[in-house]
């Protein structure tokens, strides 16, 4: 999503990029090579869905059906279409904010067309194919989250408006890709920065050592996050609701309010912060 969240060079091949920073899948090149590390990919991950991802993903997960190799977009685009009315784009990898958002308001995922190499089985700084596909998409095809991501494209073109991105990247970045919800079976994961990594989706729903804190929106684009290690602080909601709720306001009055008011650091706690344990099931 933010570019600028990396110091790396931006990979991809955007010489063939439309205006709206679209490409054609069919153009980058998927050896055998590639789709055996697909399928190692997804079986790691799919192999933890039961004890740690929440039902909505793994309904869609299910829907989506790429567990024997690269998805085609447009294939699983048609699926999506039917389900909640999203459909996917693919793209060379980091796109501009706006370009980004607007696709989001017009329900339109961007997909990177790039997958990892294998030495990057594990960990990769910028999102890539399996992270982009596996991680968001599936959450996609319930249309209540669809409409929630549908809103963030909306909430963050006026934030560009209003030079406001830094504290809704901060929402984003704590709900969208590092987000845990309270269910009937426990703490699951709805993130897809959780769902599409092997370590720290079990360390997020069960280890004992992160804060796990009640969501709360402003909460959260106080708070800062990072890139280069596990979280050390999750925002858990109690139900899809509270997310629902809180993009259907006026997310600028809240970021006005925060104008002066300190940043809180990765770990920190307040007064006033509620704690939610880990799922008492997998962490006994």
């Amino acid at each position: 999503m933010y570019g600028a969240n990396t110091q790396s060079g931006l990979r991809g091949d955007y010489r063939e990029v439309r205006g709206d920073f679209t490409v054609d899948q069919a153009r980058e090149p998927y050896g055998e090579a590639d789709q055996a590390l697909w399928r190692a990919l997804y079986a790691r991950q799919a192999a933890l869905i039961d004890d740690y991802a929440c039902e909505a993903f793994a309904r869609g997960l299910a829907q989506a059906g790429c567990a024997d190799g690269i998805p085609e977009l447009a294939r699983v685009s048609a699926a999506l279409s039917a389900a909640s009315g999203w459909r996917l784009v693919a793209v060379p990898g980091f796109i501009p904010d706006a370009v980004f958002f607007s696709h989001l308001a017009r329900r339109q995922f961007p997909v990177t067309v790039w997958l990892r190499r294998p030495d990057e089985f594990d960990y990769l700084v910028e999102p890539d194919l399996f992270h982009d596909f596996f991680g968001h998409v599936p959450m996609l095809f319930d249309p209540r989250f669809g409409d929630c991501m549908q809103r963030f494209g909306e909430q963050g073109l006026a934030a560009l408006d209003a030079d406001a991105l830094p504290r809704l990247a901060r929402l984003y970045w704590y709900t969208v890709e590092f987000g845990l919800v309270e269910s009937a079976a426990g703490l699951r994961a709805y993130g897809a920065g959780l769902l599409s990594s092997g370590g720290e989706l079990r360390y997020a729903v069960a280890d004992a050592s992160p804060q796990r804190l009640r969501f709360e929106a402003q909460r959260c684009m106080r708070t800062r996050y990072r890139i280069d290690t596990y979280q050390k602080t999750y925002f858990v909601l109690p139900s899809f609701d509270a997310l629902a709720d809180t993009m259907q306001a006026d997310l600028e009055v809240d970021i006005r309010r925060l104008e002066t008011v300190a940043d809180i650091e990765a770990g920190a706690s307040i007064a006033g912060d509620v704690a939610c344990c880990a799922s008492p099931r997998l962490a006994a």
